[in-house]
């Protein structure tokens, strides 16, 4: 049965929606919104005010008291019905519960004006998905001092009592970008407590005592809330009754994404833990603990909670900095530039989009929001997830280009563009592209294709009119831009990759007028790489581009393509996506299957 998709979805889902790719309207209304946060805070005394993170339920900003110390600020988004806002207060409190080392230490939870804000310690350090981006894999010593911190943390939770007496608590979403880590010392703070409850459940499985004086109600019914779908274990993702299970899986897909440099659990068939250069008797636990039966992982679960104080005592050298040879050419730019890339992919032809919280979201009409759960895809393996889970984390490095990877019989032949803005990534990055091509050759599919683009949202151009009857109008201003690079012709012409290589996406919707497609033959005929993508909404028209000129001698000539293109932008009528990607030459690379 059909169901109502925004049409942003049909577009690309990355993790953020950028300000860049906003109508003007509506990133004047962020932009609004984050002032009058900052206003309010510097009004209650603080100083030094600086927006650190945004989510699917609020703005998170940093700053300083008058006492000295550093303070986060998280406030809940005031567009959001009450009760999704009141969850902020629930977060407060169950954070509070727990005093430990590694939690940031809850000062208050309040309200300025008409909006909740939760005041907390300012933990150090970066996120560990931030950091994993700047290193790549980290090394087995630092994966396992990570281990024994966060054992720690969930002992304490599962040991945690008040006035009834047991009352054990589920975090419920322990990920990568939930711990915050501090280089300098090397201890973390776990954060975001919007999905911890009490458990309903003992580690032995066993009904929680005094549950009614906990509030959990019916203990048939699960209290449990959705962590991030890409981390989180089955039975937490299937609404069973929590229990501290759920976070040995968060702590396990944690340490498993970190040590292979991913963004998820799921790729651990592909890439087993036991691959990674841990100590053999610690990856062995770690892969069945995500992938071993469910008695298996119970047992896998005690002992990495049993052997805390094991590794604290393990001492692990470095890793050393031998070179990892890229699986595709990555070109690597001089100086570091400041992108905000954004992937283009034909996902959604690979599965089925489902919502699986449904009762936290109804009436929720938010793009954020929907973006933070990623629509869980149901429907597939949990290589194909890792696989397009590694394709979003390729839209984390300041990235232009472009991808196809050709699925025939038993091999893969891929073309690709790959341009890295920043040198000091290129190791990190190296690993995120292996990554992903050791799990495009682990997917079990005779043929298909799958195409993904990478541009920079800060060079989308954007038009805006009153209603749908009205044409899209380009100012006299108005131009698409293009980078111009001398590059020999490549000798056999049978190598050229043209724009209609891979045929029409399913996923596109949008149908341009005669005299554009008339422009894309044109410049197909000339040898260049880039990519340009119409998104047609009702009042707004955004051109995502990204073009770079091989041959200099037709610099005129491509140029008069593009100005005509931008000529014909009033001709377009239809609502949807539509886009052409070409890259320097195809099939630059051949690889052979692998069994997952």
């Amino acid at each position: 049965m059909a169901t109502e998709t925004p049409l942003l979805q049909q577009f690309y889902i990355n993790e953020e929606q950028s300000l860049y790719l906003m109508s003007h309207e509506d990133a004047q209304k962020v932009r609004d919104w984050i002032s009058l946060c900052q206003q309010q805070l510097q009004q209650a005394g603080f100083s030094d005010i600086e927006l650190v993170g945004k989510g699917a339920f609020g703005f998170v900003f940093g700053g300083r008291g008058r006492d000295g110390r550093e303070y986060v600020f998280k406030f809940s988004r005031i567009n959001l019905p009450q009760a999704v806002q009141d969850r902020l207060e629930e977060e407060a409190w169950m954070q509070g519960q727990v005093q430990h080392a590694f939690i940031p230490r809850l000062y208050e939870y309040t309200r300025l004006a008409r909006q909740s804000v939760l005041v907390m310690e300012r933990a150090r350090g970066m996120d560990l998905e931030a950091w994993s981006l700047q290193q790549g894999r980290l090394p087995a010593r630092l994966i396992l001092r990570l281990a024994w911190q966060l054992v720690e943390v969930l002992n304490a939770l599962r040991s945690h009592h008040n006035e009834q007496g047991e009352a054990p608590l589920v975090h419920g979403d322990i990920k990568p970008s939930n711990i915050v880590f501090d280089p300098q010392t090397e201890n973390i703070k776990l954060i975001d407590w919007g999905s911890s409850v009490f458990a309903q459940l003992d580690v032995r499985g066993q009904p929680v005592g005094h549950s009614a004086a906990l509030g959990l109600g019916d203990v048939g019914s699960s209290n449990a809330r959705l962590g991030d779908v890409f981390f989180i274990g089955d039975e937490q993702l299937n609404g069973g009754l929590s229990s501290p299970r759920f976070d040995e899986q968060g702590l396990a897909a944690t340490l498993y994404a970190l040590a292979s440099a991913q963004s998820c659990r799921h790729g651990i068939h592909a890439i087993p833990a036991t691959s990674l250069g841990l100590p053999t008797a610690f990856g062995e636990n770690l892969q069945q603990l995500l992938a071993g039966d469910p008695q298996q992982r119970r047992e896998a679960g005690d002992r990495m909670m049993q052997q805390a104080h094991h590794l604290k005592r393990w001492v692990l050298p470095d890793a050393s900095d031998l070179e990892v040879r890229p699986a595709l050419p990555v070109w690597v730019t001089e100086q570091r530039e400041a992108l905000e890339t954004v992937v283009y992919s034909s996902r959604r032809s690979f599965l089925r989009a489902e919502q699986p919280d449904l009762s936290l979201l109804a009436g929720i009409r938010d793009v954020e929001l929907e973006k933070y759960y990623k629509n869980f895809l149901q429907g597939m393996g949990d290589t194909e997830k890792a696989f397009l889970a590694a394709v979003s984390r390729l839209g984390k490095y300041p990235l232009l280009g472009g991808l196809a990877i050709h699925w025939q019989g038993d091999q893969l032949l891929v073309d690709s563009n790959l341009k890295l803005h920043d040198p000091q990534l290129r190791r990190s990055f190296v690993d995120s592209v292996n990554n992903l091509m050791t799990l495009a050759r682990a997917i079990n599919r005779q043929e298909g294709v799958f195409k993904c683009c990478m541009f920079d949202a800060r060079a989308t151009r954007h038009l805006e009119r009153d209603d749908e009857n009205q044409p899209f109008v380009p100012p006299d201003d108005w131009h698409l831009p293009y980078e111009v690079l001398p590059t020999p012709a490549v000798e056999d012409s049978s190598l050229s990759h043209s724009y209609f290589e891979d045929g029409d996406d399913p996923d596109e919707l949008l149908h341009l007028p005669q005299a554009i497609l008339d422009e894309i033959v044109r410049l197909n005929a000339i040898r260049h790489t880039g990519l340009i993508i119409f998104e047609a909404l009702p009042r707004h028209l955004k051109v995502h581009s990204y073009y770079v000129l091989l041959d200099v001698s037709r610099e005129e000539e491509f140029a008069a393509c593009l100005q005509r293109i931008r000529a014909a932008i009033p001709q377009i009528n239809g609502l949807g996506v539509s886009g052409f990607m070409k890259m320097p030459y195809k099939n630059t690379r051949h690889f052979e299957r692998l069994s997952s």
